[in-house]
């Protein structure tokens, strides 16, 4: 029997990379990569939605860590940001009408830093001509003539009250407490006893007469506060005449120099107004009054009030602004509200308002890591409200979580023009397009990023020049042709093809890293492929240890596996761990017992619930299999057995299938299978093999067992046919090939698996539906068919082949 057609050829195993294809000496002379490569349909994808204004186009960059998803949208931002122009600025500033609810301006770019310089100039000179104007001497001799005035007035009202008075026997008195009428007689005084000496006549007389002149007093009372109201009245007036006419000028410049913006003119108009309302806080107070403090307190809150907040500069910026935040908490991405201690309590205002990156962003880009926001469900909620409503509001974290009744502030929203960017994994773009309908509505361009791209001519090219790339910006050594060639064969066995290569770039510049390190240790001036080859055996060597240690219990038999003897329903499969940054291969023994009975196949790590649901389905596609082959004209009479020996965790995939059905026909078949072959393949109910992962690893695992144990020729991999084209094997298992000392072999049937296995025709079914004579199928369906009459007993009449087949094999038994 010949099985060599389905050896694999030697230039099959792997796709050597030539350093002549490159026409350099050293990347030194290659054109540094700008950008990314291999990634045409993100490109595609990001620059829809980069020129799409539409509301709801905002886009979700979904691959894998290390596909370039950030490097390409900074590219491609700031390239569309270069053509774009600069946002306003934004202020906040006191609301004269609604202290709480801070008003929002919004000023060209620039403009808000002049506007808060202009504003905080022109009060603070405006208050302090104010208070200089109060103290002059002009303002002085105006007041002191206005309360000269009015004292004289009420010393004459205090003159004709006297002598009213008097007319009927009384005087009037001034002291600290006020005005009083006192009896007079004689004019004297009155004194108590004399008043004790009057008769009674006389002390209804004196009080009628001092109800009189009480009358008149109240009437002089009112007199004065009307007076005195007036007069107030007068030192306000030439309060204001004074104070308009020193900050008019101030006032005037800004009005004029603002006047193409309503909202500022409006503002200027309140704060001008409530200046105006104001005065008493600078008017000059007597030495040692017990308020001093609280009044300039209080000045102090009110000068600042006057002041801008400027919450948004876009001064330094050229174009539209990108802000890439890498920790958006909610204060840093939406804003915050301070607050600040005073006489014992927390107090905020206006000038406490802090912008976040969407306000910094408004106008322009936002790029955020979708792991980031999504774990803080206030952050994503919030977000997705400003891009909803676009609109940005600030709000108290306390207060919108319900769990802080401080007094807070309600800033007036800010108009959201944002375009944001998530960056993330493709599993949290399905997880929130299925479970958030907001989502959908918001984030509508999707751009994939792959993990692998063509190993053509051209991108063989472009790895050249990334390589130049990050040279240069890292200023490291540059690669000679020789290097190069091996970091794309480090790209095509990362990308497990040997007609791709890995788009994983953050991998292959740790490799150009370290590769560049080992030439330094050598003292090279460039790096050479033996660099790169030591970077990446290095690299695997510190990772590798619980492969070692696999492959250390397999050599002290501790691990129970044979690559040497044949041995009936026992073969090795081969299973991939990956551990970190780490994937390695080794072999499983598999073993398969069957016996006469009727509970059909028994996958032992599904029944105690170590088996994956894809490895339980394995297992059941040979059912099929079985009853498709077998028990087309008898029922399937079987009980058999599957397991992993010495597996003692979870089991999942259906790559061992294959390996399972030889152990199991080799049971039923009696035939022994060679211990020096291992099987990879999952098999359908067609026997048909099929394509698997980790192949590459999976023949280096098994290729380092037998070279433990030692090479004999015979032993090898048997493999599905379609995985030949991603064989991407370390060149000690291709020169070990090409020496005949190991094999491997690709078919695409069960049976030609059996063949390479046993060494025997696996059968074809011909005449009379029986299988040729001594085959391993025919083998095995005639023990099914020897259980199955068993099982009929008397009952059912086995038809005429059952019978002579199952006499031949008792003949042979016998012999």
């Amino acid at each position: 029997m010949n099985i060599d057609k389905y050896r694999v050829k030697t230039k099959d195993l792997r796709k050597n990379c030539s350093p002549a294809i490159f026409k350099f000496t050293s990347t030194a002379e290659v054109k540094p990569l700008r950008g990314i490569i291999g990634q045409d349909r993100a490109v595609r994808s990001l620059d829809f939605g980069l020129n799409i204004d539409n509301p709801g186009y905002n886009i979700y960059l979904a691959g894998v860590f290390g596909t370039g998803k950030t490097t390409l949208a900074r590219e491609m931002l700031f390239k569309k940001a270069a053509r774009e122009p600069v946002p306003p600025d934004w202020c906040y500033v006191h609301n004269f009408k609604k202290a709480d609810s801070p008003q929002a301006l919004k000023l060209p770019a620039g403009k808000g830093k002049e506007f808060k310089k202009d504003v905080e100039a022109q009060v603070e000179n405006a208050v302090s001509h104010i208070t200089q104007a109060f103290e002059g001497e002009d303002f002085e001799f105006k007041k002191n003539q206005i309360i000269t005035g009015f004292v004289e007035e009420t010393n004459r009202m205090y003159v004709r009250l006297d002598e009213e008075a008097r007319q009927f026997g009384f005087t009037i008195s001034r002291n600290q407490n006020g005005i009083n009428s006192i009896p007079l007689k004689d004019g004297e005084a009155l004194s108590q006893e004399e008043y004790m000496a009057m008769t009674e006549a006389e002390r209804e007389q004196l009080m009628k007469r001092s109800s009189v002149v009480q009358e008149k007093l109240n009437e002089a009372f009112r007199q004065y506060r009307d007076l005195e109201k007036d007069i107030k009245g007068r030192i306000k007036e030439l309060e204001q005449e004074t104070a308009q006419a020193v900050i008019s000028p101030y006032f005037d410049q800004l009005l004029k120099k603002y006047r193409s913006f309503d909202d500022v003119l409006n503002y200027l108009g309140d704060m001008q107004e409530d200046l105006m309302g104001n005065l008493e806080l600078f008017t000059k107070q007597e030495e040692g009054s017990n308020f001093n403090l609280f009044r300039q307190v209080s000045r102090r809150s009110i000068e600042r009030r006057y002041q801008v907040n400027l919450a948004v500069d876009n001064s330094s910026l050229k174009h539209a602004p990108v802000v890439f935040e890498n920790n958006p908490s909610y204060s840093n991405l939406l804003g915050k509200i301070e607050y600040e201690g005073e006489f014992g309590i927390l107090a905020t205002d206006f000038t406490k308002i802090k912008a976040g990156a969407v306000h910094r962003a408004n106008g322009g880009y936002l790029v955020l890591h979708v792991y980031d926001i999504i774990r803080n469900y206030y952050v994503w909620d919030s977000l997705k409200r400003v891009l909803k409503n676009q609109e940005i509001n600030i709000e108290s974290m306390g207060r919108l979580m319900g769990i802080s009744n401080t007094e807070t502030l309600e800033p007036e929203s800010i108009p959201a023009d944002i375009k944001v960017i998530l960056i993330g994994e493709p599993i949290y773009y399905y997880l929130l397009y299925a479970q958030d309908e907001e989502f959908q509505k918001l984030f509508k361009i999707k751009a994939d990023f792959d993990v692998e791209m063509e190993r053509s001519r051209k991108h063989v090219s472009e790895y050249a020049r990334l390589i130049s790339s990050v040279c240069e910006n890292e200023r490291l050594r540059h690669f000679t042709p020789a290097a190069v060639a091996r970091v794309v064969e480090y790209g095509s066995r990362m990308a497990d093809d040997r007609s791709k290569l890995t788009t994983l770039f953050n991998r292959l510049v740790e490799i150009i890293y370290e590769a560049n390190s080992w030439a330094g240790r050598g003292q090279a001036e460039l790096v050479d492929d033996k660099h790169v080859l030591q970077a990446i055996e290095e690299k695997k060597y510190r990772s590798s240890m619980l492969e070692e240690r696999s492959l250390e219990f397999i050599r002290r038999n501790i691990l129970l596996i044979d690559v040497d003897g044949w041995k009936m329903g026992e073969i090795n499969g081969l299973a991939v761990y990956e551990v970190g940054d780490h994937i390695f291969g080794r072999p499983v023994r598999i073993t398969a017992k069957t016996f006469m009975g009727e509970k059909g196949l028994v996958n032992i790590e599904r029944e105690i619930l170590m088996s994956g649901s894809i490895h339980s389905k394995g297992v059941l596609t040979l059912n099929g299999y079985m009853g498709a082959q077998y028990a087309q004209d008898k029922p399937l009479s079987l009980s058999a057995s599957l397991t992993f020996e010495q597996s003692y965790q979870g089991i999942e995939g259906d790559s061992a299938s294959s390996a399972e059905l030889y152990s199991l026909l080799s049971s039923l078949a009696e035939i022994p299978i060679y211990q020096g072959i291992a099987v990879t393949g999952s098999v359908n109910q067609n026997g048909e093999i099929q394509p698997v992962g980790g192949v590459n690893q999976k023949i280096e695992g098994f290729f380092r067992v037998c070279k433990a144990r030692g090479l004999n020729g015979k032993q090898g991999v048997i493999i599905p046919r379609q995985n030949v084209e991603q064989l991407m094997l370390e060149p000690e298992v291709v020169e070990a090939v090409k020496s005949k000392l190991f094999n491997v072999w690709a078919v695409e049937h069960i049976d030609e698996g059996l063949e390479i296995l046993t060494g025997k025709s696996a059968g074809k079914r011909g005449e009379g539906e029986r299988f040729t004579a001594d085959s391993v199928h025919y083998l095995v369906n005639q023990k099914l068919s020897e259980w199955s009459f068993r099982r009929v007993g008397s009952k059912v009449r086995p038809g005429i082949h059952v019978n002579q087949d199952r006499q031949r094999i008792r003949r042979r038994r016998g012999k």
